[in-house]
């Protein structure tokens, strides 16, 4: 049976291809510093964009790479099955002096099966003089016959006209007649390349403007991020008239970056009713950021627009307040049409309305507990002085509400201490070791445990783990997954009045993790050991409150009362 031939046009969204988000990440977002794309990697990155909807992939330059050389095979093989885009091979017209058919890195792009090949061409006269060395006549010779012979291979072509802003300011009749040769020869897209990333807004709705008015032709926009202005540029851009625009997943991309896929779509779609991608995809938004966060071994931006995890997230209590009249009134949009969710932040600006919509989020109903809510609001703000943070750790925020609500034994540690010793050994060999010995009441019996471990807080979580695990074996499916401490200004906190060196308030942040999931608690005091034992006291206490809630839900049937 025959694979159906490879699509040149966008599928599945409404606008067809009479507007293209076209999608550079594995060519332009691999130049960003810190990513190295395997073969492997840069498949996963063209199905997430293609489950998406975007409308064409650019899958990097076959010929010149030989990873993407390999990329182009393995698609072409079957490896690659595209419902809503078009792949998209990226290469250079030909050299000065030879034929497009007589050059190698045209028939590379030929050879890599892409039905679309989008050809990067010099618009600037003081690149193609000194760069190419060359004049612009051989230049738009170049791009004339490398754009006539792909077209007469049967592929779809566009060229990026580099540097053309920058070309167009300094001459702009040379950057137009590049622009000509490409689009008589054929090209369907002229895209207009601000390379250096140094336009701003205003100035690229000018040059779009007047180009496609004194052209006719389509146009596409390319903006680098050097201004911080690549998704205001090519949003303006589309305001201005071009219908093809080029981004990258989470703005990976050279130096600064390039205009953010995930941003300029929520502005097309939310802010220019402009409908780009399928129906239902708009969801995936954030999902799919983050996906590709992951296979590029990037921590996802947290503060992003529209997919960032505080991009929905309310600090302040007048925020909040307003937020519970009528969310809309302080989110442009509703966090669900993208995949995220809006958080409310619970510190020392918080007001009863923060304290109020945070226990809704985390399953707790207050409105029916004003007296609790005031003590939590004090509580926060009093800790909050002393150096607590709570946004970051909302398990220690839900216990210290339930305690708050009179539920103070389901924010109970599994345990009663009696005292814990933290040991530190170096020894001959240059290895140095933690040994922690805990001594704790579980269910009225005295239990005594001594483990070591690669640091005070390791040994500590081990020896209290050897205490509780007999009489409390669901412990072990929790683990401590990650540990941050932070070293607060000196005099932040009453454990350290005079704020002198060493005795500085110290914050440790602990996640811990089950099959179900992370949360996050937190610790403050003058001693290191100390703010870490508080953080996992809390960390242990919220495990037993998971485990009461399980266990109470799997003896629940459908009909809402406990079995047995």
């Amino acid at each position: 049976m025959s694979r159906p031939a490879p699509r040149t046009e966008p599928a599945g969204a409404p606008l067809g291809d009479a507007f293209h988000v076209y999608d550079t990440t594995l060519r332009d977002g691999a130049q960003r510093e810190g990513i190295s794309y395997s073969v492997a990697d840069k498949l996963a990155v063209a199905r997430h964009l293609d489950a998406l909807g975007v409308g064409y992939i650019e899958g990097g330059w076959p010929g010149a790479l030989p990873k993407d050389t390999e990329f182009f095979a393995r698609a072409a093989a079957g490896e690659l099955e595209l419902r809503h885009a078009a792949l998209v091979a990226f290469g250079a017209t030909r050299r000065a002096g030879l034929t497009a058919d007589r050059d190698r890195q045209v028939r590379a792009l030929l050879d890599s099966q892409a039905p679309v090949v989008t050809l990067v061409a010099k618009s600037d006269s003081r690149h193609i003089e000194r760069a190419l060395r060359t004049d612009v006549a051989e230049n738009c010779a170049m791009v004339a016959d490398t754009v006539s012979f792909l077209r007469g291979e049967g592929r779809r072509v566009f060229v990026d006209a580099e540097h053309f802003f920058d070309g167009y300011r300094f001459d702009p009749d040379t950057a137009l007649r590049v622009l000509e040769a490409a689009v008589t020869a054929g090209a369907d897209v002229a895209v207009l390349c601000d390379t250096n990333g140094g336009m701003l807004p205003l100035g690229i709705a000018e040059v779009v403007r007047e180009v496609a008015e004194r052209t006719g032709f389509r146009l596409g926009i390319h903006c680098q991020d050097d201004t911080g202005c690549a998704v205001a540029n090519s949003v303006a851009a589309v305001q201005a008239g071009a219908t093809h625009v080029q981004c990258t997943a989470n703005g990976y991309g050279e130096r600064a970056g390039n205009a953010d896929l995930f941003a300029v779509v929520g502005n097309l779609v939310t802010k220019l009713d402009m409908p780009v991608l399928p129906d239902g995809a708009f969801a995936e938004l954030t999902r799919t950021s983050h996906a590709l966060a992951e296979i590029a071994n990037i921590a996802p931006d947290t503060h992003q627009a529209y997919v960032g995890a505080s991009a929905f997230a309310h600090k302040a209590g007048l925020h909040a307040s307003a937020i519970k009249v009528d969310p809309e009134l302080y989110n442009h949009i509703d966090p669900e049409v993208v995949g995220n969710g809006q958080r409310v932040l619970v510190t020392e600006m918080a007001g009863r309305a923060s304290v109020e919509l945070k226990g809704a989020e985390l399953g707790l109903d207050l409105a029916g507990h004003p007296d609790a809510v005031s003590e939590v609001v004090q509580t926060v703000k009093e800790r909050e002085a002393q150096g607590w943070s709570f946004e970051a750790a909302d398990a220690s925020l839900e216990l210290l509400m339930r305690s708050a609500i009179g539920n103070g034994s389901q924010a109970a540690p599994p345990f009663t201490l009696e005292s814990y010793r933290v040991i530190i050994e170096h020894r001959a060999d240059g290895v140095v070791v933690a040994e922690a010995t805990v001594k704790v009441l579980v269910d009225g019996v005295r239990m005594i445990a001594t483990q070591e471990g690669n640091g005070p807080v390791n040994a500590l979580d081990a020896a209290l783990r050897a205490a509780l695990t007999p009489s409390r074996p669901w412990l072990e499916k929790v683990e401590l997954s990650d540990f941050k401490v932070r070293i607060l200004t000196p005099g932040g906190g009453t454990d350290n009045p005079a704020g002198h060196g060493t005795d500085a308030v110290t914050r440790v942040l602990v996640e811990s993790t089950d099959h179900c999931g992370p949360w996050t608690t937190v610790g403050v005091h003058g001693n290191v050991v100390e703010a870490s034992w508080l953080a996992l006291v809390d960390a242990l206490a919220y495990a037993a409150l998971r485990e009461r809630s399980s266990g109470f839900a799997a003896a629940v049937p459908s009909g809402g009362r406990p079995r047995g």
